[in-house]
């Protein structure tokens, strides 16, 4: 699908490709619509295949006056099912291409909100400006609900609260939550590395920039730059989260297996008495005796009860 905009008065219009348009869209495009698009341009856009490429050499170059820049870009991003799939945005003269095989939410807001808010575009220079500062407002969003989530993991792991106190924690359920929080960053951290090789790459190569836009593109870079920062902060809380979560297992199977060791030392003087009346010798100076019977059940508890003081006198139950 091809959609095509022009500038009005610092807004977005719909337009027609020959309509004088300066952003062209094309989303899951056909073999027809590319061909087309080239044709109108001059110049080659580039394949999926070729969008997917990580060197970054094929990511950010010139060709033929036009300059290429691939970014990885998050969808889906309102729960843990991210997707994360390269586009490309193609700066040629003063107009602007992106392909794109997927639709993050910034590319599907960001037409209507320049269509309605006065955002000063007038080429396809402005509205990728614009839309890298969408992509990062965005990244920020994704990455402060992950900060939320995380401190919600958090207080559930050391039972802080009164709801999280009264239930025992599903060690199972935190751990794959914070095996999602941990793609998550992954995700994240792929994403912004490639914004700041397109951030760093794209200002030598726009043509006539005056001071605010250049201003806006340093901070830019900067706001790239501090999300890098709290995501390795959010990346080592989850790090600690998961290492917390694997001791306090660890130390929950220690208690049990304590207690089964414990319980096999209290049964095994009874089980050695039990064992020793229980052989069929003829001679046995008990057998005979009247109160044999009671004499080895009170050997038996009592060979059980002194072991139990002991252990709890020493504080090991």
């Amino acid at each position: 699908m091809l959609r095509s905009y022009t500038a009005i008065d610092g807004k977005l219009r719909p337009v027609d490709p020959d309509g004088g348009a300066i952003w062209f869209d094309l989303l899951n495009p056909t073999l027809e619509e590319e061909r087309a698009l080239e044709t109108h341009l001059g110049i080659e856009l580039p394949t999926r295949d070729e969008m997917r490429e990580i060197e970054t050499s094929s990511r950010l170059y010139s060709e033929n006056g036009g300059t290429y820049m691939t970014a990885l870009v998050l969808s889906h991003s309102d729960g843990d099912d991210i997707v994360i799939d390269p586009i490309s945005f193609i700066l040629t003269g003063k107009r602007l291409v992106t392909i794109r095989y997927s639709e993050p939410r910034v590319f599907a807001g960001f037409p209507a909100r320049a269509e309605k808010t006065q955002l000063g575009l007038k080429d396809g220079q402005d509205v990728l400006m614009a839309l890298l500062e969408a992509v990062v407002d965005r990244l920020a969003d994704i990455l402060e609900r992950a900060g939320r989530d995380i401190d919600t993991i958090s207080r559930s792991i050391f039972g802080i609260g009164t709801e999280a106190s009264r239930k025992p924690p599903d060690y199972k359920a935190i751990l794959t939550r914070i095996g999602r929080k941990g793609d998550l960053m992954s995700h994240i951290r792929d994403s912004i590395a490639t914004l700041e090789r397109l951030t760093a790459y794209v200002g030598p190569k726009l043509s006539g920039l005056d001071i605010e836009c250049r201003e806006q593109l340093g901070a830019l870079a900067a706001d790239i730059h501090s999300l890098s920062d709290h995501l390795e902060f959010i990346a080592q809380k989850t790090t600690f989260l998961l290492d917390a979560t694997l001791g306090l297992i660890n130390i929950e199977q220690n208690g049990i297996i304590k207690i089964f060791s414990v319980a096999s030392v209290v049964f095994l003087p009874p089980t050695l008495v039990a064992s020793i009346y229980g052989m069929n010798y003829k001679y046995m100076p008990e057998l005979d005796w009247p109160y044999g019977y009671p004499f080895a059940i009170g050997l038996m508890v009592m060979s059980a009860v002194l072991p139990f003081l002991y252990f709890k006198r020493r504080g090991w139950l």
